[in-house]
């Protein structure tokens, strides 16, 4: 993300920072106040100096608060999850001197704190998250293109969703803040109940957004169930391929800790 200021973070740019990077041989075209005339004096050779580019990050984190995410099969929801990554996200970002930003949306946005680098800034975040509860049905597509339309500058868009609606309404969301070209990352939150299906005994599934119910025995429904799970994970998970956008499946049973870590390890290693 390219900015005025200087974050903690090394840039992939080269550009005119105090830092210096490296030389590189002059060529025809080169802006002549960027040469070292130490150097040219030494080796009667034009070198140009180059330097770390000045960045600032912007993110957003995106938070669903749909009713879906108030499931948790083990006194853990997937909102809460969320939760956690987001606090600790926005904590270290704003460490590094970057600035972050949360938006909290149900079947409409409820919540919008703009972006800011200042300490003072978290206690709104967190403030924010702490009174997020799931409820209503997911607007997550139009929320994305409405965030799409209306953030012009680059940014990292972080989201944390249990993704339940249609797969290619959302695809389209991301090609749309992709061709904004904001950095994307999705956290696709899942319980183990969802993706393992382990019921044994008749049971009565309701519908948390739309209050519909379905009594079923999951001995008959599994095998349909688990397929149709798959083929939505993979069409969600190559389209996300696709528009080059980083998406983690995680399931709520696993280390927040080792989940995050392993984000922001990876991503370094990007930037290299």
């Amino acid at each position: 993300m390219v900015g005025s200021i200087t974050g903690l973070h090394k840039s992939p740019h080269r550009g005119s920072s105090v830092e210096f990077a490296e030389y590189r041989k002059y060529a025809p075209g080169d802006d002549i106040r960027r040469l070292d005339w130490r150097v040219f004096g030494r080796t009667d050779r034009f070198y140009i100096r180059e330097f770390e580019a000045d960045t600032n990050l912007r993110s957003y984190c995106i938070l669903d608060c749909s009713a879906s995410m108030g499931f948790g099969s083990a006194g853990k929801t997937k909102i809460d999850y969320a939760k956690r990554l987001i606090a600790s996200l926005a904590y270290l970002t704003v460490q590094q001197g970057d600035a972050v930003g949360l938006q909290c949306y149900g079947d409409k946005v409820l919540n919008d704190v703009p972006p800011r680098r200042n300490p003072a800034h978290l206690q709104n975040i967190f403030n924010t998250l702490s009174t997020a509860a799931p409820t209503g049905e997911t607007a997550l597509v139009s929320t994305l293109h409405e965030f799409a339309e209306k953030v012009r500058s680059r940014a990292l868009v972080i989201i944390f969703s249990d993704c339940f609606c249609d797969v290619t309404a959302l695809l389209d969301a991301f090609q749309h803040l992709r061709f904004r070209k904001h950095d994307l990352a999705v956290f696709h939150l899942l319980d183990p109940q969802e993706v393992d299906f382990k019921f044994d005994r008749p049971i009565r599934f309701l519908d948390m957004e739309l209050a519909d119910s379905l009594l079923a025995e999951p001995a008959v429904i599994r095998t349909q169930y688990l397929a149709a799970l798959d083929e939505y994970l993979v069409r969600l998970r190559e389209g996300c391929n696709r528009f080059n956008a980083d998406y983690r499946r995680v399931l709520t049973n696993q280390s927040y800790e080792k989940v995050l870590a392993d984000f922001l390890v990876e991503r370094e290693q990007l930037m290299k």
